[in-house]
């Protein structure tokens, strides 16, 4: 019998101490692995920062740029194949970041979020296209579906309620089915940057990326027309961060970033709101108690005029 319970026992610290020895185990065990990692992640935030900048941004501009004989209107133009890779771009970085979360969070609740971001990013990139020829035939974006002039004379008039639904998939679900799962993946990443209070500071490459990062997320905001998305989820943050602090956490470099960042969009969009607040014709286009103009509105009606 002796002989037999030493199997057992060796059998026994063989499994206690093999890495993979239980999936229990192992996820005890990745919690503190990973909030070892406190690096600051500047492939990840620079990767992001450029893309944004590149296939969101430079989207529409690259169609302004590009002669229109180049991408004929009945085929995809060179914003929507921008679009397209940001589809697959973003949500992938997206998943890198929450690998290297300090939170492990279920699986299930990321994939859901990454599947309604691509699925509302999808929604958007149809409606965009067909915006954006809609424009080249002289559909006036600071008006409107019902005011623009190439919707009067439409037959039949029932055409119009087509153009509006199809701006209700552009403004409206496709951007909530876009941006409500994407800042929800940045929050949920926020929530696990807190450390103890050690001295944290942001390091001078990161500190380079505040400025491009914040006046993204400004465009953002603007654009997406989603000021009260983005400040829900800004002054969530801002609890979570008084929380911890009164539990003895402080944010570490890759949270700083986070919260600086959005802490400058905030401060931008407030200069933009108070710089237009007397514009009669974008008062009339974004009505109600939230009054934040789109830059293209801006751009279409003033700008390219003047030039």
């Amino acid at each position: 019998m002796q002989p037999i319970r030493k199997r057992r026992d060796n059998d026994l610290t063989f499994r206690t101490n093999t890495p993979n020895s239980s999936i229990l185990g192992s996820k005890q065990n990745m919690p503190q692995k990973k909030r070892r990692k406190e690096a600051f992640h500047f492939d990840l935030w620079f990767c992001l920062t450029l893309q944004n900048w590149i296939l969101d941004f430079g989207r529409p501009i690259v169609m302004i740029i590009l002669p229109l004989e180049w991408f004929p209107l009945n085929k995809p133009s060179a914003g929507d194949y921008f679009h397209m890779a940001y589809n697959v771009i973003t949500p992938f970085l997206m998943l890198r970041l929450i690998e290297r979360s300090p939170r492990v969070l279920p699986p299930s609740a990321v994939y859901l979020c990454i599947i309604t971001f691509v699925m509302g990013a999808s929604i958007h990139l149809v409606g965009d296209s067909i915006n954006h020829r809609l424009i080249l035939s002289g559909y006036k974006l600071h008006l409107s579906v019902r005011e623009n002039p190439i919707m009067r004379d439409l037959k039949p008039a029932s055409l119009i309620d087509s153009f509006e639904l199809l701006y209700y998939y552009d403004e409206h679900l496709g951007h909530l089915m876009w941006y409500i799962p994407f800042f929800i993946i940045l929050f949920i990443y926020f929530t696990g940057c807190f450390t103890e209070p050690t001295e944290q500071k942001i390091p001078v490459k990161g500190q380079l990326l505040l400025a491009p990062s914040a006046l993204y997320y400004w465009y953002l905001v603007t654009e997406g027309q989603i000021t009260e998305l983005f400040l829900l989820t800004f002054f969530a943050m801002v609890a979570v961060v008084i929380y911890q602090r009164h539990h003895g956490l402080r944010p570490d470099c890759n949270g700083l970033f986070l919260f600086y960042s959005f802490s400058v969009t905030v401060l931008l969009v407030a200069l933009w709101v108070v710089s237009l607040w007397n514009d009669p014709v974008l008062r009339k286009k974004y009505p109600g108690l939230i009054y934040v103009p789109e830059p293209w509105s801006y751009y279409l009606l003033h700008v390219k005029n003047w030039r």
